[in-house]
């Protein structure tokens, strides 16, 4: 290990440089700084040398060329082992760099703001900051070099420890995180430009990157046979099982992750207190009510034997009694935004159960991608965000709904958004009753609907996730007692299906929006 020198400061985000570089100067290191970066540790009382005094070249262009330059770069690059190396430098004047702490310009950040033309996304397209941060890194075993400001701390420990020095498995894993910096910065560039090749802006560019960080390594994917991990994006801003912090129990698998995703993305349909039971990533029970234990016993109601071993999901605070009645049967995992200590201590006799709690923000814009994957290809699409509030809805039938069963119609459209396709969904106000999901046709669907039923249909409202076909699916709704339907009409044999309605007397409404779900 080689003790560090001389280091090169040039960052655009700042937090804890200022004490970061005193330490350094503690140890002799003489530092390198251009721009705001030096003005602010001059202020700070750090002793600096501008990279134009170090280089005998001036910054220029505006700031665009200042540190592309042989003696930065062979300071960078020049390996301490190799006698050529070594030898050229000390004939050309280039002294090391031992260190590089490097963060770029915020380009995500600027295109970010409303009002962003092309021409402020290109000046900040940041190109000797990722420039510096490879050389070095490709240079790992000789140079040291900081990215992420997390990484001050550990890197002056170890220098403590020894003398002033950093070592090189601790510089090759620096190293790695650079090019996942510069891959993902490179990426959103490439991902803004390319959607700009033509004069209206496209929403999916000729390529397209993401990046994802790996949260942690599962003990098998969806089979024992298969290999998994789970990774999660960057920079989320809403409640979700990405961010979900596990309070206890056993560790996540595969499908439970896919299933609280579920879970908590059906809960967040609603502003009233929810509660939703998934199994197999479809709702088996979901309700309103007044407080999380009473949504969840009705959500039970609706099919306790596929309760048993789910997944449930609320939208609120879980209190004692909820927990003591969520502990009184099998489940695999809870996610909610909060619990009560004394839930959690109650939580604790089912040690096994998994216990997530999402962030409870008070505001949040969702957005992003959904991705499909398929054998050599990926589907990217925008996420199903779209929801419609009931009364907005088109009457296509001689009865309209009335109040209570514009209530139910509602709640319906939402749960039935969230099961699989062919999907439907019987309901009462704030209660499934039966719920008939992913069959090859509808009218199937709503025949086990009505089977797995506990509850009376009679009086319901009922929820398609696409249109009917056939006037089957309605009569089989009329036998089964439902009083309104919601569905999205646009079917061929939409007068078909709008006569059997009116025949049966009942109340039926279009949405004019599908939530197919593969």
């Amino acid at each position: 290990m080689a003790k560090i020198t001389r280091a090169l400061i040039s960052v655009s985000y700042k937090r804890g440089i200022i004490e970061f570089s005193k330490v350094l100067a503690s140890h002799g290191v003489e530092i390198l700084s251009t721009g705001g970066t030096a003005k602010i540790l001059r202020d700070a009382g750090v002793n600096v040398k501008d990279v134009s005094d170090f280089t005998g070249f001036p910054e220029m262009l505006d700031g665009r060329v200042k540190t592309l330059h042989p003696k930065v770069h062979g300071g960078l690059l020049g390996m301490r082992s190799n006698p050529e190396h070594v030898s050229k430098m000390k004939e050309h004047g280039i002294e090391n760099i031992d260190m590089v702490v490097v963060n770029l310009y915020p380009f995500e950040a600027a295109i970010a703001k409303e009002g962003c033309t092309l021409e402020d996304a290109i000046e900040n397209i940041d190109i000797g900051g990722p420039t510096m941060l490879r050389s070095a890194a490709k240079n790992y075993p000789d140079v040291t070099v900081l990215v992420d400001s997390y990484d001050y701390a550990m890197v002056l420990d170890e220098m403590r420890d020894n003398n002033g020095a950093v070592s090189a498995k601790t510089n090759f894993g620096l190293a790695v995180k650079v090019f996942q910096h510069t891959a993902a910065y490179d990426g959103a560039i490439s991902n803004y430009l390319g959607s700009r090749l033509t004069e209206e802006v496209q929403e999916y560019p000729p390529t397209f990157s993401l990046q994802v960080k790996k949260m942690q390594d599962l003990r098998y994917g969806e089979n024992p046979h298969q290999t998994a991990a789970f990774y999660v994006e960057s920079g989320i801003n809403e409640p979700c099982v990405s961010n979900a912090q596990q309070l206890q129990g056993k560790e996540l698998s595969f499908n439970n992750i896919i299933d609280l995703d579920a879970a908590i993305e059906t809960v967040k349909e609603f502003e009233q207190s929810a509660a939703v039971i998934i199994k197999h990533t479809n709702p088996c029970g979901a309700a309103l009510a007044d407080s999380p234990l009473t949504a969840y016993l009705k959500a039970r109601e609706c099919d306790p034997v596929s309760a048993f071993g789910g997944i449930v999901g609320f939208n609120r605070t879980v209190d004692a009694d909820t927990a003591r009645e969520l502990t009184s049967t099998f489940l695999e995992a809870v996610i909610a935004p909060g619990y009560t200590d004394e839930a959690l201590d109650i939580f604790t006799a089912k040690k096994n159960v998994r216990v997530m709690q999402v962030p409870l923000l008070n505001s949040y814009d969702p957005k992003g991608y959904d991705l499909k994957r398929v054998t050599g290809g990926l589907m990217i699409q925008g996420r199903d965000l779209g929801m419609i509030n009931a009364l907005d809805c088109r009457v296509v039938t001689d009865r309209t709904p009335s109040a209570s069963e514009y209530e139910a119609l509602d709640f319906a459209w939402r749960v039935c958004k969230h099961v699989k396709s062919n999907a439907i969904v019987f309901t009462n106000r704030d209660q499934t009753v039966g719920i008939g999901a992913g069959q090859m046709s509808r009218v199937d669907s709503s025949k086990i609907a009505v089977q797995k039923a506990l509850l009376p249909t009679q009086g319901t409202v009922l929820a398609s996730d696409a249109f009917f076909p056939f006037r089957d699916g309605v009569d089989a709704a009329a036998e089964a007692g439902v009083t309104a339907i919601i569905q999205p009409g646009g079917s061929v044999r939409d007068e078909e299906v709008i006569k059997a309605a009116n025949e049966h007397g009942i109340a039926m409404i279009f949405t004019n929006m599908r939530h197919f779900r593969h």
